[in-house]
């Protein structure tokens, strides 16, 4: 079994996204406060601020498995940050956009922070697709390391 020990980069990004889930916490105790009534929108700001909430948590967690497999393709230089940080932005951008683009006492449409929103679905298209392509491109390697653990071999035919 082949254990993957991460980057120091890696680990970093990885302990700031894990600290950034406190901020999605709040986010959840503020929607608790709009369900029940204490904070009063408008339906189009209850919605932005659901999908601002939802995207911030889910952008964070792929952006922990997304590392991850940045280190696992042994990414380095410029493709590397942008395969390992494309993600985490996305989700910044997109859960401010979100919330931004609703801001303003009985605003039923977004303001003009909804380029933000948009900004962050580049990002994300970005990150995503670098790291994506990098995967793919390490499956075709000759050393990569997990064709090893697929390939039935006996001890015997390993020596020869």
């Amino acid at each position: 079994m082949q254990t993957l020990e991460l980057s120091r980069t890696s680990r970093r990004i990885a302990g700031l996204l894990l600290l950034s889930l406190v901020t999605i916490e709040f986010g959840g105790y503020y929607l608790t406060r709009v369900a029940s009534g204490q904070v009063e929108l408008t339906g189009f700001q209850v919605a932005f601020s659901r999908a601002g909430h939802a995207h911030a948590g889910v952008l964070v967690t792929l952006s922990l498995v997304a590392v991850v497999l940045a280190d696992a393709t042994r990414l380095r230089g410029a493709l590397g940050y942008i395969a390992r940080l494309g993600i985490p932005l996305a989700a910044i951008l997109m859960s401010s956009g979100f919330f931004l683009s609703s801001m303003g006492a009985g605003r039923t449409e977004p303001n003009g922070f909804i380029v933000v929103l948009w900004l962050g679905g580049i990002s994300l298209a970005v990150g995503a697709v670098s790291l994506g392509v990098a995967l793919v491109r390490s499956g075709f390697a000759r050393s990569a390391p997990s064709d090893q653990d697929t390939t039935p071999t006996t001890r015997a035919s390993r020596s020869q």
